[in-house]
């Protein structure tokens, strides 16, 4: 199969006029100054590196405030989280997954990494079989034609030295031999999937034992990559200076050894000596600036991190923003606006868009559990995200600023379409099982708020 490009975005820069040959998949040519009759502009496929897929079921619904309750923060939105998570079950769950992957492919993303802690039934007693949630999600992903990195969850503790809440009872692996366990059963159903792999989690310092912690990280397969909130919220790490004498990830790289498998998640607030060890350690960040903007996170420093060397991804999170460029916006801008300064992404000459999406690449590639040296590279799969060629904006833009003005001018209608693993799963705008896919969504929300009013 062959597929024909005005241009393809490599970490080099742009090259014109391209033609990529796929077998099984597969790239096995990729020649420039092509004759063929060309589709767009070929972006890579994002990296969609923080996802909790059953959330997207609340998305923009969490948004009345009640200023004199004293609760109009995150943990007054952990409230409604919890109800949500309390309430769903399998078929649901794989119904909304199957609709948010649908969505994150339609917006450009080809992979998406889940942390996934909707382990158990309602009343938070095992499934007969115990991975039934991350198979659920699995299929979500093959239905939509989406790779997945499936990071089971450890989740342990209510908080820092609590029991957990009942509200949790869903999520718990009360050892860490139940999550290793866990761990096996999910790296096992990856195999059996062609788009899907395995990676390690811990929720965060304040969801499992501290010694727990140590173990997950030095002792489960350092083969997978890890992931694990942190330093998300201010009273968390003021609960953590209290607990454990110290600020999370001050903690964290004191006790644990240190690598690019290793993926922070938010990491909002931090010191400067915390920003500098992150970055001098090989420690990526996940940041998710749609959902830490609406849950009112606060802002990464993220000028710092990147002067120290410091690499990064983007993830949705909560999903009420699901388009890449979006986050890549909304990353810069929170920096512009504390900086007063507009070159987060670059240097002197050099493009902010083209940088962004370096960074996001190769540290969303390690996020992932993936090796690569470039975007599209012979011998991977073909995955991209691909810009239409006939909007005016694109059109009366020369090759220098073509990247800036995807990234800083689009809206999801310049997506003409989306190749994951060598096929069009998108095309023309619009996902191949989107009716089917839209409907059973309809019918999972529509049962939800039934019995939500029994």
């Amino acid at each position: 199969m062959e597929y024909c490009f005005k241009a393809i975005l490599q970490s080099s820069g742009w090259r014109e006029n391209v033609r990529i040959t796929v077998d099984d998949g597969l790239i096995v040519s990729i020649e420039e100054n092509s004759n063929g009759s060309p589709t767009g502009y070929a972006l890579p496929g994002f990296r969609n590196c923080h996802s909790h897929a059953f959330q997207y079921a609340m998305a923009g619904l969490a948004e009345r405030h009640d200023r004199t309750s004293g609760r109009d923060d995150f943990w007054g939105w952990r409230d409604t989280m919890y109800r949500l998570a309390l309430s769903l079950d399998p078929d649901q769950v794989e119904a909304i997954a199957t609709m948010l992957y649908s969505e994150l492919v339609r917006h450009g993303y080809t992979h998406v990494c889940e942390f996934h802690y909707l382990h158990h039934d309602k009343d938070g007693s095992p499934y007969d079989n115990p991975g039934e949630m991350g198979e659920r999600l699995i299929s979500a992903a093959e239905t939509s034609g989406i790779n997945i990195t499936l990071l089971p969850v450890f989740y342990q503790k209510g908080g820092f030295g609590k029991d957990p809440l009942p509200e949790q009872r869903r999520f718990i692996s009360r050892t860490i031999d139940d999550y290793a366990s866990l761990l096996e059963r999910t790296v096992k159903a990856c195999e059996k999937s062609q788009i899907a792999s395995a990676g390690v989690a811990v929720h965060s310092l304040r969801g499992v034992d501290p010694e727990n912690v140590v173990r997950a990280a030095n002792d489960l397969p350092k083969d997978l990559p890890f992931h694990i909130h942190i330093s998300e919220q201010l009273k968390e790490v003021a609960d953590c200076k209290e607990f454990l004498g110290t600020r999370p990830v001050e903690w964290f790289l004191d006790k644990v050894d240190v690598s690019e498998r290793l993926n922070f998640v938010h990491a909002t607030h931090v010191n400067d000596s915390e920003v500098k060890a992150m970055a001098e350690r090989g420690a990526n960040v996940v940041l998710c600036p749609s959902t830490e903007g609406n849950l009112g996170d606060g802002i990464f420093p993220l000028n710092d991190f990147q002067k120290a060397g410091g690499k990064w991804s983007i993830g949705t999170d909560s999903h009420v923003g699901l388009s890449p460029f979006e986050e890549l916006r909304l990353l810069d801008y929170g920096q512009r606006l504390t900086t007063h300064r507009r070159d987060t992404f670059s240097g002197r000459f050099e493009s902010s868009a083209e940088n962004a999406i370096r960074n996001a690449a190769f540290a969303g590639m390690k996020a992932a559990g993936e090796n690569g040296g470039e975007y599209f590279e012979i011998g991977k799969p073909l995955n991209g995200c691909v810009i239409g060629k006939d909007h005016p904006l694109i059109e009366s833009c020369g090759m220098e600023s073509l990247a800036d003005r995807i990234v800083y001018a689009s809206d999801p209608s310049w997506v003409k379409g989306t190749i994951v693993n060598g096929r069009w799963v998108v095309k023309d705008g619009q996902h191949l099982n989107r009716e089917k896919t839209a409907d059973d969504f309809a019918s999972a929300l529509k049962r939800l708020v039934q019995n939500s009013e029994s």
